[in-house]
């Protein structure tokens, strides 16, 4: 079972991110991916890009659910105030 911490690790070390919050219990995980690489792509092109960097942890079914929330740097302090 994964925890919250490694799968933060696991996405850091693929995808600069200026940003970045996991919280989950092991099975389900919520995060919040604030990155520059995001940039002029949509919804779905972050989360690929996301998914790409977790692809063999949910190939081999050590992750299950990731739901997230993807940002570029603009639109998480634009999203603050």
């Amino acid at each position: 079972m994964m925890q919250p911490e490694e799968v933060e690790r696991i996405i850091a070390a693929g995808l600069p991110c200026e940003r970045l919050q996991v919280a989950g219990d092991g099975h389900h995980f919520e995060a919040l991916i604030v990155s520059a690489e995001f940039a002029g792509k949509n919804r779905v092109q972050r989360q690929q890009r996301v998914n790409e960097v977790l692809r063999q942890h949910f190939n081999s079914g050590e992750l299950h659910a990731l739901s997230m929330k993807t940002q570029t740097p603009e639109e998480w302090r634009a999203a603050r105030g």
